[in-house]
């Protein structure tokens, strides 16, 4: 029996010589108690250093896995601080995209609200242009029947005023002792003889104009006087041309057609081209009321505006030179008349 258990003995310590001492990783046995009585004491301190070493290697494995724990702790709580911190983004994101989704709301309602603005503003400025352009068109019209009622009220003082004709430069006072109809004899004795014995030439009515005399105004007041035909006036006056100089008691004055305000202004128009004219022997004439005559080419020519004569001048070069400045010059004056307008 003894030999039995020496012999067992002997295959159980040949099992345990068998394994590399200075292996690391050797796994545990399992060992019996009655094995271990049975081991000897080299057998013994192998198997506790095989031990102590699974032992190290279990507490460096425990420590590594408490290192890994601990990391993945760490590595959850980042995450999970992430994942809070990407919530809050998220959020915030979520409350700033429906923050911008509001204002472009608003945005879209606000441009709509100022095209619907810009369309009522539009149609306004529509109906304001077509206002205007009513006002313009009745402004024009009215300006034209203006124009149109001032010509007729022109002609018809000048068709009154056709057989007046106009006294200047006789002194204030002068008609104390004879009147005016006394005055106008005595021009016509001194003047033209044969006129004053004239039976036929009658005096209907004689005043100074304007009716009251202003103490300031340097010349006297024109005298006016109105015959009984339009004949006598216009003998008067041819004879007045003829003589050219006209005076009473020696001292010179004139003789003139009566016209009203408007005739008079586009007589006075006539007088720059007419100098011009006379000093390069057209022989001017300012027919009535308010016509230019004179010759070119031997041939009589009378317009009744300029720009009836400004179309003829552009075909007579010889003419346009000569008249070329006091066009220009009507031109510009017209030019400015119309910015002031």
């Amino acid at each position: 029996m003894t030999n039995n258990k020496r012999k067992n003995q002997g295959n159980k310590n040949k099992e345990v010589t068998m394994k590399p001492s200075n292996e690391k990783d050797t796994p545990i046995q399992d060992y019996e108690d009655d094995d271990i009585e049975e081991m000897q004491e080299a057998d013994l301190k192998k198997l506790i250093r095989t031990l102590r070493s699974s032992q190290k290697q279990i507490l460096e494995l425990q420590k590594s896995l408490m290192d890994k724990i601990e990391n993945l702790s760490r590595e959850n709580e980042i995450l999970r601080r992430n994942q809070n911190e990407t919530k809050q983004l998220v959020q915030q994101e979520t409350g700033i995209v429906t923050e911008v989704k509001n204002s472009i709301d608003q945005m879209k309602n606000t441009i709509e609200s100022l095209t619907n603005r810009m369309g009522e503003a539009e149609e306004r400025i529509s109906d304001l242009e077509d206002r205007e352009q009513e006002r313009i068109q009745s402004d024009q019209r009215k300006e034209e029947e203006i124009r149109n009622l001032k010509h007729i009220v022109g002609n018809l003082q000048d068709t009154i005023k056709k057989p007046n004709i106009r006294v200047l430069g006789v002194p204030e006072g002068m008609e104390r002792e004879k009147g005016l109809e006394g005055l106008f004899s005595e021009i016509l004795a001194e003047n033209f003889p044969g006129l004053e014995k004239d039976r036929e030439i009658l005096v209907q009515e004689a005043h100074r104009t304007p009716n009251k005399h202003d103490q300031k105004r340097p010349s006297p007041r024109h005298i006016v006087i109105k015959l009984s035909t339009v004949k006598h006036k216009e003998k008067i006056l041819k004879c007045a041309r003829e003589k050219r100089q006209i005076t009473l008691r020696g001292s010179p004055i004139r003789l003139t057609a009566d016209f009203s305000s408007e005739t008079l202004q586009a007589r006075r128009e006539w007088q720059d081209i007419a100098q011009v004219l006379r000093e390069n022997n057209c022989q001017p004439r300012i027919l009535y009321p308010a016509k230019l005559s004179f010759v070119n080419e031997g041939e009589i020519k009378t317009f009744h505006n300029k720009q009836k004569l400004k179309e003829f001048v552009a075909t007579r070069p010889a003419l346009q030179k000569m008249l070329k400045d006091v066009l220009h010059t009507e031109t510009k004056k017209h030019g400015h008349q119309y910015e002031r307008r």
